[in-house]
């Protein structure tokens, strides 16, 4: 007779120095269901998934699978008992193709690669239902290639124990769709899967049963059926939490920064963006709806300097700034802070210390050949304090921290440098519910200061409760400026497909914008 449960952890702790990651946590996961894991940033979800992928060892504690108690010392253990785990960070080699970084952990490969090896990778992708070129090389690859290339490399080697720590945090709503297909068609063959994810709506969507873990310790497990939102953030946080988005009130200002008639090209030298206008004021949080690849990733990093602007001028006070280095524009007054969506491929250095990335941002500032490390500590703790970080130290590097930790550090290092424009890409991915609206509370209170805020997002509901107006984005075009308040989920995603155009009904057009300029 086949045993009940898959997986069964009995006892399990697990410290890093004084932090308590994991304390007698008890959990179990059924053959052929689909379980999530719930539990706010630093709760243990991730450290606890990694003891049964092999990362970490527990202190103390058991962990049977199929009924029978194992010891899994490495992830070669892991693999060998039938469990996979995608990752929230990609670990992914950036020089090697799509189909080399899954044969590359294939088991006695031999001297020379199979030439039909791409013909295989593309085979497997077909078979899920996923679309992935085999030889096209990471460093190319936007993030949700990477991710879907991760969840692809575990499908390959066949587990039928699934870890799956936030794998819809950088998927399109399309991509979300085929990705819970698959995982409702290995439920139905006998797969276990473990899903960790903060958005609880897919929770409700796709799990059979939820367990919650608080500050390291095992909360409960209840089945989906039966229980709701609420409910599950209460047993999350341990408190009732107002799930309610307030929008401060906007005062109208003159325009910070303007784009006219702006194109981007992207790394393939396609056009990412096309003929494109807005602007952005202080006090307002303007945000940029479209499909994933409509080109906000190209906008935003063209806007914060990292990408060359190859049509089009950027206004501040009257002059094009297009061209001019990022310490000329400080000297001109304004000061952007960029939080991209990749936060530690290009947001921080994942090997150096939150102190040490506090740094980052002003280490050309100091005065003599040394860093200023007494101020960059200080900075540090006032993140950590005001942003309810978990770590163990200052000094603690910032990949060992959970998502949504890396998240608060990143976020809390662009806004400590006082800046007047913030722009954001996806700033609470990853994050869980209660540091999601303390992230929304700091965008509001730097929008009440004063500042002038693009906020990039993924969730249609929240933009309309935290945006003054929200431009929407199809193929690298404007397909309209709405003010948020006005506008509803079905006409957004008519101007998202590119069903609706509204660009000739910009209602707050500022009195600086050229004739020609398409609102």
């Amino acid at each position: 007779m086949a045993n009940e449960y898959a997986i069964e952890l009995k006892g399990i702790t697990k410290t890093f120095g004084s932090v308590v990651a994991n304390n007698n946590v008890e959990l179990n996961v059924r053959s052929g269901e689909i379980l999530a894991l719930l539990g706010e940033n630093g709760s243990g979800k991730t450290t606890l998934m990694n003891m049964l992928s092999g990362i970490y060892k527990p202190d103390k504690g058991s962990i049977f699978v199929d009924g029978q108690e194992v010891t899994i010392n490495s992830p070669e253990d892991s693999k060998r008992l039938g469990i996979g785990m995608v990752h929230q960070h990609f670990k992914l080699v950036d020089v090697f193709s799509a189909a080399d970084n899954i044969w590359m952990g294939k088991e006695k490969p031999g001297f020379l690669l199979k030439k039909d090896r791409y013909r295989q990778i593309e085979d497997i992708a077909r078979k899920f239902g996923f679309d992935i070129d085999p030889e096209k090389k990471v460093y190319n690859m936007s993030v949700s290639e990477k991710q879907t290339l991760e969840i692809i490399k575990v499908l390959y080697y066949g587990a039928k124990i699934i870890i799956l720590d936030e794998p819809t945090a950088v998927l399109t709503v399309q991509e979300i769709d085929k990705l819970f297909g698959v995982l409702r068609r290995m439920k139905e063959e006998g797969h276990s899967i473990i899903i960790i994810t903060h958005k609880l709506n897919e929770v409700m969507d796709i799990s059979d049963r939820v367990a919650i873990l608080r500050k390291g310790e095992y909360i409960t497990t209840v089945n989906t059926s039966e229980t709701n939102e609420q409910a599950l953030t209460e047993w999350m946080v341990g408190r009732k939490i107002d799930l309610n988005i307030e929008r401060a009130p906007m005062y109208k200002t003159r325009p910070l920064l303007e784009l006219r008639n702006v194109s981007i090209r992207s790394d393939e030298g396609s056009t990412a963006i096309d003929d494109v206008s807005f602007y952005i004021r202080g006090g307002e949080i303007l945000g940029v709806a479209g499909i994933a690849g409509c080109g906000q990733k190209e906008l935003c990093e063209a806007i914060a300097g990292l990408r060359p602007i190859e049509k089009g001028q950027m206004i501040h006070r009257g002059e094009n700034i297009v061209g001019l280095s990022p310490k000329t524009i400080v000297e001109k007054g304004i000061s952007m802070s960029f939080i991209p969506e990749d936060r530690l491929g290009m947001g921080l250095a994942p090997s150096m210390s939150i102190t040490d990335n506090m740094i980052l941002k002003k280490y050309a500032n100091s005065r003599g050949p040394f860093v200023d490390r007494k101020t960059g500590r200080a900075d540090a703790e006032q993140v950590i304090r005001d942003l309810e970080v978990v770590t163990p130290s200052t000094e603690t590097p910032v990949r060992r921290l959970s998502g949504g930790n890396v998240q608060k550090v990143l976020l809390g290092r662009e806004i400590k440098a006082g800046p007047n424009v913030i722009i954001t890409a996806y700033p609470v991915r990853g994050l869980d519910i209660n540091s999601s609206y303390a992230i929304y509370n700091i965008l509001n209170d730097q929008k009440q200061d004063g500042v002038g805020i693009l906020f990039v997002g993924e969730d249609l509901d929240v933009m309309m409760a935290l945006c003054d107006k929200i431009m929407v984005l199809c193929h690298g075009r404007v397909m309209g400026v709405v003010h948020a308040h006005k506008t509803t989920k079905e006409e957004l995603g008519l101007m998202m497909t590119g069903s609706l155009d509204l660009t000739n009904k910009y209602e707050d057009k500022p009195a600086g914008f050229a004739k020609d300029t398409r609102f």
